[in-house]
């Protein structure tokens, strides 16, 4: 089994042993629990947060809390209306690309997730091969561009992503972006075969990455991501603005920073989907233009993510400041 794989299999499912590896009381994380989308999170993650610390801003993230059962107005299950939309695990919503659901597991859950009640055992594209998708795709020549999404879809095996990308290779697509949080979780995961697979294809690959706080990336991660950069067309990063987590011009200003250091820019800060059970970690979307403005006075420009909101029936992100 690839080191990748057990640290997936070996993350913390269980918010008394988060507490026991934290130094902290038991109580001082609470007892709830959703059984829908329950804790997990690998344990090179929880390395990183601080000890003895209920505020970190790593834990903060993967933590379940009692606000998620709060309802709130305008939160629902479907907060971008995508559901609706897929077919064969694709999704298209954007003008010139198709994003496809190429598997429904993450190697960590984090709290605020848009589509932690999509109904993936019913899209997911591997089915039949991959083949139903491609199809699809086969007959769709404005499709210059295929994202792929999830879940993670680096969760899917070396083997499995090879398949996927000589099957992209068949259709019109250019370019393929993937959308991954596991370089940051367990950079484990960018290995020699996977490198591998980037420089055959003939498709140009983008990696977009998502880190919403500076302390994710710690030295591991920075190895990986100067391990993956020479293999890759561009290597962005995607945040979500959250409340307590990253809402100050200092801690965006550090990730910025930390990021290029890393060999990748900043691409989008996010404003909050509005996912049922994600309601305590929004910011009020006057608030992100004021931390735009400020991160503009203390960066250079390519160090400054675009603020964007996901506007259903758009045909992109909708730039806010």
């Amino acid at each position: 089994m690839p080191p990748w794989q057990a640290a997936v299999r070996d993350a913390v499912r269980d918010v008394a042993e988060l507490a026991r590896l934290l130094d902290l009381p038991p109580a001082t994380l609470g007892a709830f629990a959703d059984a829908r989308f329950p804790l997990l999170v690998p344990r090179g993650f929880v390395a990183r947060m601080r000890r003895g610390d209920a505020n970190d801003p790593l834990l903060k993230q993967i933590l379940p809390a009692p606000a998620e059962a709060e309802p709130a107005e305008g939160f629902t299950a479907d907060p971008v209306r995508e559901q609706g939309l897929a077919a064969n695990g694709l999704i298209r919503k954007y003008g010139g690309r198709a994003l496809l659901i190429a598997s429904g597991t993450c190697p960590v859950h984090c709290r605020y997730c848009f589509r932690r009640e999509f109904p993936y055992q019913a899209q997911l594209a591997a089915r039949d091969g991959w083949e139903p998708a491609i199809a699809e795709l086969r007959g769709q020549a404005d499709i210059g561009e295929v994202i792929l999404s999830g879940g993670d879809p680096l969760s899917l095996s070396n083997r499995r992503l090879g398949e996927l990308l000589a099957k992209l290779a068949d259709t019109a697509a250019t370019t393929v972006r993937i959308h991954t949080r596991f370089p940051i979780v367990i950079p484990e995961r960018i290995d020699s075969e996977l490198v591998r697979l980037f420089d055959t294809t003939r498709l140009r690959t983008v990696v977009v990455l998502h880190t919403n706080h500076p302390n994710e990336l710690d030295a591991g991660v920075a190895g990986a991501l100067t391990t993956l950069r020479p293999h890759v067309a561009a290597l962005l990063n995607q945040a979500v603005l959250l409340a307590g987590i990253n809402d100050d011009v200092t801690t965006l200003a550090a990730l910025s920073q930390r990021l290029f250091d890393c060999g990748v820019l900043p691409y989008y800060l996010h404003a909050l989907d509005p996912v049922a059970g994600a309601a305590h970690f929004d910011v009020a979307e006057r608030r992100g233009v004021e931390l735009i403005g400020e991160l503009r006075a203390r960066l250079p420009g390519y160090l400054v993510p675009r603020f964007v909101r996901e506007v259903p029936g758009e045909l992109s992100k909708t730039p806010i400041f």
